[in-house]
């Protein structure tokens, strides 16, 4: 099942059910454009044969990335730019899809100091993140517009469809939920109205690529936040999302105060978690008794077997993966075919937990650096030096893209 076609909705046609799912990868150069090594990376990506690619958060406005590593497509764009990276991601007749976001209050203080949100409630996270400002109606209607920009210069460009990132504590994701949405007009309140910058968007971005073009929402489960985003309000958005005529649901959960993927993979986390880890699970079994949406389900799955009999279950329709686009990269071509059945499960830790999340970012990070530029993966990187290095990478990147006056 895993290496058979699927037909979305728009007619467009996966030619199979593996996805690689978005992994924030931080290669712009200075421009905000993909360099030589992005364009590499997606090349290698291309060559495991995934049905589909997404790409890590491809920023609407380069005012509010989630790291000065990103690359924007923006109305500031040079098109041309990108079709080299393009060219390389679709060399195998895959699909490939720019996941489009906006941070909101996610925004790096090296990036923006006062980013702007649905609300001012700050991210208290590393120091990082300074105390956001409320977005105006008027900006509302500029963030709705720079998401139909981006979905305009992606098909330009050469993608083949557009995921829109509505999970994991970004803008959207601020706006659906109440922690973060304390707003008293229609973009807040009732999650008729915090879902509503959303539908906008989608309404928006179907009326410029057309209906024959994919378009995916990325959208959470839950935030797992008390009084957060959760799975009552995520099962009315998807009916909504429905209705909008979406061609791919991917369910996801957490944010950067709840890092859902970090917390599922501990070795020591109860089995009904690691359950739900596999992952939400049961959240999609629950959109599969109103919805006909097609579902990609990312995290979790590491075995042949099991992502086969999800699939042939009718509980989803796609396998996403992330990490082991990474650890396990040569080895992604195998698993497709059957003849790799099962893909280890990396795990890094510093034994501290203040320093987990960052040490486990960092050292993807650094393995996607090498990967890009075309070394293998380095196992045995230390966690306490990871811990550290998105930090200082973000320092670098963002003062190299004030020099040349781009940020």
């Amino acid at each position: 099942m895993i290496n058979s076609p699927f037909t979305l909705p728009c007619g467009v046609i996966v030619p199979n059910r593996l996805v690689k799912a978005a992994t924030t990868e931080r290669l712009s150069d200075p421009y905000f454009k993909p360099g030589k090594e992005l364009i590499h990376l997606y090349e290698r990506w291309s060559d495991t044969g995934a049905g589909l690619i997404i790409t890590g958060n491809v920023m609407v406005d380069r005012t509010h990335c989630e790291s000065a590593g990103n690359v924007a497509l923006d109305d500031a764009t040079n098109t041309a730019d990108l079709k080299k990276w393009t060219a390389a991601g679709t060399k195998n007749g895959n699909q490939l899809w720019t996941q489009l976001s906006h941070s909101g209050r996610q925004t790096s203080k090296f990036v923006k100091k006062r980013p702007k949100s649905a609300s001012d409630v700050q991210l208290k996270k590393m120091g990082l993140f300074g105390k956001p400002v409320p977005l105006t109606e008027e900006e509302i209607l500029e963030v709705i517009s720079n998401f139909r920009i981006a979905a305009k210069n992606s098909k330009d460009t050469g993608f083949t469809g557009v995921q829109i990132h509505a999970a994991h504590g970004y803008l959207l994701s601020q706006f659906l939920s109440p922690i973060t949405n304390k707003r008293e007009d229609q973009w807040g309140g009732s999650i008729q109205n915090r879902s509503r910058l959303l539908r906008e968007i989608i309404v928006a971005v179907r009326q410029e690529v057309g209906d024959d073009f994919p378009i995916s929402v990325k959208l959470n489960s839950a935030d797992f936040q008390r009084g957060g985003f959760d799975e009552k309000d995520s099962l009315e958005v998807i009916k909504m999302l429905e209705d909008l005529g979406v061609d791919l649901l991917e369910i996801s959960g957490g944010t950067y105060e709840k890092l859902a993927f970090f917390l599922l993979n501990e070795e020591n986390a109860k089995e009904s978690t690691k359950k739900r880890e596999a992952y939400f699970l049961e959240f999609a079994q629950k959109v599969r008794e109103f919805s006909k949406l097609p579902l990609s389900l990312t995290g979790g799955f590491r075995t042949y077997d099991f992502a086969n009999e999800c699939i042939q279950n009718g509980e989803i329709d796609f396998i996403g993966m992330a990490r082991p686009f990474i650890t396990n990269i040569n080895e992604i071509k195998g698993f497709l075919n059957g003849e790799v059945k099962e893909l280890s499960n990396l795990i890094v830790r510093t034994g501290f937990k203040m320093f987990e999340d960052s040490a486990e970012g960092g050292f993807y990070a650094r393995q996607l650096i090498r990967l890009a530029e075309g070394k293998e993966i380095h196992p045995n990187l230390s966690p306490m030096l990871c811990s550290t290095f998105l930090v200082t990478s973000e320092f670098k990147k963002a003062k190299a893209k004030k020099r040349v006056g781009s940020l």
